[in-house]
C-alpha cells in the first residue's frame, strides 16, 4: 500500500465527515429530500474510509499457523463489503427517501442553506477527488481507465476514487433537483433527484464489488511479472523448459508464485537445488512484491512422451 494512497483515505475521511455533518444540518433545516441522500451518502463514504483503513491494518498482520501466506486478502475483503455498504445503505435508503418524498411532497422551507452546503461540499469533494484521481493517475500509466482498474491489485485507490466521483455526481444531481424545485415550484424534483443519486449510488457498488471481487477469489499477477519469472528461469543453465508459472494475489504487495520447470536429465541433485534457491534469489531480488516461490521439478510432455508416455514426476 503506497503511502499516497493512505493519504487519499484519510483526506476522504475528514471530508466526508465534515461534509456529512452540514448536509444533515441542511437538510432538517430545509426539510430537503435530496440533501437527505447526499448526508446518507457522506456518511455512508465516511465509514467505508473507516472500514478501508481497518482492512489495511488487518492485512499487515504477520503471517501465522493458521495464515501461512500473511492477511493480505483482508483489504480485498473490506473493500468488497465497501460495495455492499454502498448498495445496500447508501442506494437504499436515497431511492426509499426519493419515492417518499414523492409520494408525499413536501415544499422546501429555504432552498439558500442548501446552496451553500452543496457548493462547500464540492469544494471540499473536489479536492479529495483530485488528490484520489492523481494517484489513481500515478499507478495507471499509459492503460486506459478500464483497463487500468481491471489490473489494479491495490483496490484502495479505485474504491476512493468511485467513491468520490459518485459524491461528485450526486452533488450535481442534487444541486440540479434543489434548483429546478425553486424555479418551478414543483416538489417532485427534490424527490427524484434522491432518487437519481440512489442509482448512481447503486451503479458505483455493483462495479466496485465486480472488481473487488476477482482480487477476493484470487487474481493472478500482471502479465508483464509472469513473463518476467519465466526469462529468469529460462536464464538458467539447468532449465531445460518452463512448463508453467501460476501466480496469486495474497495482497496488493504480495504475490506467490508456483513453477512447473523442467530441468536438464544429466544436472545432479545438488546442482538442481543450487538453481532452485538462485532463481528464487533473483526473482525476489527483481519483483519484491514476489514473497514465496516454489518450484516444481517436472518434464515437459514432449519429454514426457519420447521416454514412452508414462506420466511426470513431481520432484
Amino acid at each position: 500500500m503506497a503511502a499516497g494512497s493512505k493519504k487519499v483515505i484519510y483526506a476522504a475521511l475528514v471530508g466526508n465527515a465534515l461534509i456529512a455533518v452540514t448536509k444533515f444540518v441542511a437538510s432538517v433545516i430545509t426539510g430537503s429530500s435530496a440533501m437527505l441522500s447526499e448526508g446518507i451518502h457522506s456518511l455512508v463514504d465516511t465509514g467505508n474510509q473507516v472500514l478501508l483503513l481497518m482492512g489495511l491494518a488487518k492485512a499487515k498482520k504477520p503471517a501465522d499457523e493458521r495464515f501461512p501466506f500473511g492477511h493480505g486478502k483482508e483489504i480485498y475483503f473490506w473493500s468488497f463489503i465497501v460495495a455492499i455498504l454502498i448498495f445496500a445503505v447508501g442506494a437504499g435508503i436515497s431511492i426509499y427517501e426519493g419515492i417518499h418524498h414523492i409520494l408525499h411532497p413536501a415544499d422546501i422551507k429555504d432552498p439558500t442553506i442548501n446552496y451553500i452546503v452543496l457548493g462547500l461540499a464540492m469544494v471540499f469533494e473536489g479536492f479529495a477527488w483530485w488528490m484520489a484521481y492523481k494517484e489513481f493517475n500515478a499507478v495507471r500509466g499509459r492503460r486506459s481507465y478500464f483497463e487500468a482498474v481491471a489490473r489494479a491489485k491495490d483496490p484502495t485507490l479505485f474504491v476512493v476514487l468511485f467513491e468520490d466521483t459518485a459524491a461528485m455526481l450526486g452533488l450535481m444531481v442534487a444541486f440540479l433537483g434543489v434548483w429546478l424545485g425553486q424555479v418551478t415550484g414543483i416538489p417532485y424534483f427534490d424527490g427524484g433527484a434522491s432518487i437519481v443519486i440512489g442509482c448512481i449510488l447503486a451503479g458505483t457498488a455493483v462495479w466496485l464489488a465486480w472488481e473487488t471481487k476477482s482480487l477476493l477469489i484470487g487474481e493472478a499477477a500482471q502479465p508483464e511479472l509472469v513473463q518476467a519469472i519465466r526469462d529468469k528461469a529460462d536464464e538458467l543453465p539447468e532449465v531445460v523448459a518452463v512448463n508453467e508459472v501460476l501466480t496469486l494475489h495474497m495482497g496488493p504487495e504480495y504475490v506467490l508464485v508456483n513453477m512447473s520447470v523442467d530441468f536438464a536429465d544429466e544436472a545432479s541433485t545438488s546442482q538442481l537445488e543450487a538453481a532452485i534457491a538462485a532463481l528464487d534469489a533473483r526473482i525476489r531480488a527483481e519483483h519484491p512484491r514476489v514473497k514465496r516461490v516454489f518450484v516444481e521439478a517436472e518434464a515437459s510432455k514432449e519429454a514426457a512422451r519420447e521416454d514412452g508416455g508414462s506420466e511426470p514426476l513431481p520432484a
